[in-house]
């Protein structure tokens, strides 16, 4: 509880930047005095993601709905680049299931194997995101108030407390949002609200209390957040 409680702390303390339609893993040092890892327990350790590969495989089989380098281009389709890589296994893995359902994606996911949805997701990570920006002036301010601080007398959370006011989410907790295509967005609150996404309880919770016009006021202040 007190790692939550710090990691909720310090993203609640990042300055968020946000632009309108108008303004448009590295791993620790390792210690001097670090003892070698034996033999036995080397050969357990969990492979690294194949950047290669996963280029690769990304370019072969998503690349067409989400952009050479994982920055959609289309408003329906989602930005990958710079997602969080648990975040991105774990969907993957649900489409596959089908804990998680669309019939394009579902039968993309299945030609990936394992290895191939540890790698697309890493070489995904490693993408820099182009930032996105807001369209509706007079949405943007409703969004942010609900981004940031929730609806207190309908007891709807502030987004911020999981994705970080500035859009960068928690990794392999919550996802990355910052300049995520407003029309995505939209579409994926409105079926956590109605039922028909149902891979995140707590996500079907919050989106079950906001109407049509909340939905694209935050989606749109989420688009121009970074």
């Amino acid at each position: 509880m007190k790692l939550i409680a710090s990691l909720l702390t310090a993203a609640l303390l990042a300055v968020p930047t946000f632009v309108s339609f108008a303004q448009q893993h590295a791993a620790p040092a390792a210690s001097a005095t670090a003892s070698p890892v034996p033999a036995a327990q080397a050969s357990q350790a969990p492979a690294k993601p194949d950047l290669v590969q996963g280029s690769a495989k990304f370019t072969a089989v998503c690349a067409a709905c989400h952009g050479a380098d994982g920055n959609s281009g289309v408003p329906a389709n989602p930005k990958l680049a710079q997602q969080h890589p648990e975040y991105l296994i774990k969907q993957l893995q649900e489409f596959k299931s089908g804990k998680r359902t669309n019939p394009i994606m579902s039968a993309m996911a299945a030609q990936l194997n394992d290895a191939d949805v540890k790698n697309v997701a890493y070489w995904l990570a490693s993408q820099k995101a182009k930032p996105g920006f807001a369209k509706d002036k007079e949405l943007v301010t409703l969004g942010e108030h609900i981004y940031r601080g929730g609806i207190a007398d309908r007891q709807i959370a502030a987004c911020a407390g999981c994705h970080s006011p500035n859009g960068a989410g928690i990794p392999s907790q919550y996802p990355r949002l910052s300049g995520q295509q407003s029309d995505y967005v939209v579409t994926q609150l409105t079926a956590f609200r109605d039922g028909a996404r149902k891979n995140s309880v707590q996500m079907m919770q919050v989106a079950a209390k906001l109407n049509d016009r909340e939905i694209r006021a935050v989606a749109d202040y989420i688009a121009g957040l970074r």
